[in-house]
């Protein structure tokens, strides 16, 4: 039976190694079972991404979002605001989560798909010393955008702020050196390039944060970092976790482990460009320059005679899904990921059956 293979920025195709693992069975989590599979999960998260020992790794059982709110909502000292740089959906989220929180914020908004002016956040920080944290998307999936975490973890260093980076697209898909970019802040989930399941999320996050981060008064009674990294360092969970998704994670992790974060960088750049190339000679025109684009997604505009709809669907009968352009982009464009455990026959067979579709509709060579 062909499977459907998931050209969306997750919840990606996992290995069936992974989808085994969901089968170790029931597990009470106050076990002490239980705990060795956190710890091991959080000691994975850390030899991963090379972060031991300046960093600790906080799970939690929900979205990438779920952990992005947690990470949000915790890092902020009383009288203190955060700088948000946003220029997608997911920038603009991290302003509605410090919206409903009531945190002090200073909202640097961009066109979506253009990189933020580093001169602009100079300025803020310079202006605004009550700001405390930086807040930025890495890899923004509303378009496919890179965005210059190296640079803006020098300006936040250089101003002695907090650095804090929703790297839920990125992590293991994209270079990116932990304490390079000054980051203190890091924020992640199972279901992308990690390719384990949907429903456990995490936090890495500084060492040296824990002694600020307990002394601020608790914002949310599920969502508190500092409390959750207090019980798992006891090998205890505050709340029920999602033990069977810890165990695809784990699995996961151990995976990744084995190819390397590196090499599977270099699988996923290998695919995006073999990607780029058929959309190139199809004719197709790339939202965004080249030079902003990430290794695991591609943002494309729609021809004008195509409707999302019809090219969804037509996709999908073929065993393709792929994803809509959001908000204003909703009608213009589509998106093709390649992060996630897909073959690359699969992407071969997929620019064919893409290729068929847009045979008679003599797009003109994108000359971008």
């Amino acid at each position: 039976m062909q499977r459907t293979v998931l050209l969306n920025p997750g919840p990606v195709n996992v290995s069936e190694r992974v989808v085994a693992a969901l089968q170790k069975g029931d597990l009470c989590h106050r076990e002490a079972e239980f705990s060795r599979l956190q710890n091991s999960i959080r000691q994975k998260l850390l030899a991963a991404f090379a972060a031991e020992p300046d960093f600790a790794a906080v799970l939690i059982s929900g979205s990438g979002t779920a952990a992005l709110e947690m990470a949000v909502a915790s890092c902020l000292s009383p009288g203190r605001s955060l700088l948000i740089i946003a220029n997608g959906v997911y920038g603009e989220r991290i302003g509605q989560i410090a919206e409903c929180h009531h945190l002090g914020k200073h909202l640097l908004r961009y066109p979506w798909g253009r990189p933020p002016d580093l001169q602009e956040i100079e300025t803020a920080l310079r202006q605004h010393p009550e700001i405390e944290v930086v807040a930025l998307v890495h890899h923004e999936t509303t378009t496919g955008l890179l965005n210059p975490v190296d640079d803006i973890g020098r300006l936040t260093r250089r101003y002695g702020k907090k650095f804090l980076v929703d790297c839920i697209s990125s992590l293991a898909g994209e270079t990116l050196d932990l304490n390079q970019t000054n980051m203190d802040f890091c924020v992640g989930t199972a279901n992308k390039c990690i390719q384990g399941l949907p429903g456990a999320s995490f936090v890495l996050f500084r060492a040296t944060e824990y002694d600020r981060l307990a002394g601020i008064p608790a914002r949310s009674h599920y969502l508190n970092l500092a409390a959750h990294h207090q019980a798992q360092l006891r090998g205890e969970t505050l709340f029920t976790p999602a033990v069977q998704v810890f165990y695809a994670l784990e699995e996961a992790l151990a995976e990744l482990l084995e190819e390397t974060v590196a090499a599977r960088i270099h699988r996923y750049r290998g695919a995006a460009e073999r990607l780029r190339k058929g959309f190139r000679d199809m004719g197709l025109k790339f939202l965004i320059p080249r030079e902003f684009h990430s290794n695991t997604l591609t943002a494309l505009q729609l021809p004008g005679s195509i409707a999302y709809a019809n090219l969804h669907d037509k996709l999908k009968e073929e065993g393709y899904v792929i994803y809509a352009g959001q908000g204003s982009l909703s009608q213009t464009i589509f998106r093709v990921a390649n992060m996630g455990d897909i073959r690359p026959a699969e992407f071969e067979r997929f620019l064919l059956v893409l290729g068929k579709y847009f045979s008679g509709a003599h797009l003109k060579q994108n000359t971008l």
